[in-house]
């Protein structure tokens, strides 16, 4: 290798003529720089509070999303095996089987022990109205379980697994940007402040002994390292706004997100009022049917040995009529036709008693199955009164000039 007249190679002067760089000149690392600003020893390119505000409603949809999501899966299935169950076979993307609900295995067991008891029974023939029913509010509920995972739990799911992971993944760049973007205005301030420095105090650097060489100057390379940390700042600012653009018009796409969610939780709360609609609509008719044949059960223990006089009405004595004791009854008068004893109620034959006859609110709607009933409206008013030898399940009922059995579970009997 040549040497020159001063004993150096020329590599060596280049060596020495390029100013030293302290280690604080030297890029940092997007976790160095993040560090320091926990640390409080760095600054912070802030974004504006409209930008700010934009992240902070997006946290908020996603925190709250997920608290409507998970309790509504526990809302619709209370089991959490069950639940555990069906998001493993969502997440290996095959189908879930199909599950019997509580009610349909309620109304599978009523109809086992109807046959068991014998169908032909009092008991039996409840338990298979009973089971009926049932089976139709299990329909009903995963009907309604259906329909709620579809236009509710679904587009839930849609937004976290979907929209919320881009506008996290975009979140986490802009973050990475503007860490770059802070390093680079870090490390722009040290140049200049070293070019200040080095304009201001020549620098001499000793070479070998008794030899000193005069370095290029130092306040000229600084300068090429300022105009070097000004470019690589300016490419840094231009990826910083343009990924804060992208990211700001995610987050602006919340709005319709909470419009989407708006949509989704209307069709929610009609798929739930159709179904308690319809359970109450199932109890009602069950109720009804109950009532009409409660009375063939009551008072006649000998039904499960005869069908024959299951079928019958018993013969009615003065020993075992059942009266209600805070009802008015009608009592029977010789002459006057007993109309319950023929086993057809015509309301005109029918007096009411002089006095105590007492005034019932109605509870619930109930349709008249036949002429012999009355037909009731929820909270009006009614006069009720019993007849010696009637269903103490049912009341004979006036409305002005209409008249007609009612059954007793549907009214509130006042003072």
């Amino acid at each position: 290798m040549p040497w020159n007249a001063a004993g150096l190679s020329p590599s060596w002067r280049v060596a020495l003529t390029k100013p030293a760089l302290h280690y604080s000149s030297l890029p940092q690392l997007p976790c160095t720089k993040f560090t320091e600003e926990k640390l409080g020893q760095a600054e912070k390119t802030e974004l504006d509070a409209h930008f700010e505000n934009l992240l902070a409603r997006a946290d908020s949809t996603k925190n709250w999303t997920e608290k409507i999501l998970r309790q509504t899966e526990v809302l619709l299935q209370p089991n959490p095996s069950a639940r555990v169950e069906e998001f493993l076979y969502e997440k290996l993307d095959r189908k879930v089987p199909s599950r019997v609900t509580n009610g349909e295995l309620l109304a599978q067991y009523m109809t086992e022990a109807a046959n068991d008891f014998g169908p032909g029974t009092p008991y039996g023939k409840t338990l298979i109205k009973v089971g009926e029913t049932q089976r139709r509010l299990g329909a009903a509920e995963r009907e309604f379980i259906h329909s709620a995972s579809i236009n509710f739990l679904t587009p839930l799911r849609n937004f976290l697994e979907g929209d919320w992971r881009t506008i996290s993944k975009e979140r986490r760049i802009l973050q990475n940007r503007r860490l770059d973007l802070d390093a680079c205005k870090a490390r722009l301030k040290k140049a200049k402040a070293a070019e200040a420095k080095a304009a201001a105090v020549p620098d001499f650097q000793e070479t070998r002994p008794r030899n000193y060489v005069l370095s290029a100057s130092a306040s000229a390379l600084w300068n090429d390292e300022v105009e070097k940390a000004e470019h690589e700042l300016r490419l840094t600012q231009t990826e910083f706004d343009r990924q804060a653009e992208v990211t700001r018009l995610l987050l602006e796409g919340i709005s319709s997100t909470h419009v989407n969610h708006l949509r989704c939780l209307h069709e929610f709360v009609e798929s739930q009022t159709n179904y308690y609609a319809q359970c109450y609509q199932y109890m009602l008719d069950l109720q009804k049917q109950l009532g009409r044949f409660s009375g063939t059960f009551i008072g006649n223990p000998d039904s499960t040995s005869s069908p024959a006089a299951a079928t019958s009405p018993p013969a009615v004595s003065a020993a075992t009529v059942p009266t209600v004791p805070t009802i008015p009854v009608v009592p029977t008068v010789v002459g006057v036709p007993n109309t319950l004893a023929e086993g057809v109620l015509n309301p005109n034959e029918v007096k009411p008693p002089a006095s105590g006859t007492r005034k019932a609110r109605v509870l619930y709607d109930y349709e008249a199955a036949d002429s012999t009933e009355l037909a009731l409206l929820a909270d009006e008013m009614i006069t009720v009164y019993s007849l010696p030898g009637m269903d103490p399940d049912w009341l004979i009922g006036e409305r002005g000039n209409q008249k007609g059995k009612v059954p007793v579970t549907y009214l509130e009997l006042l003072s």
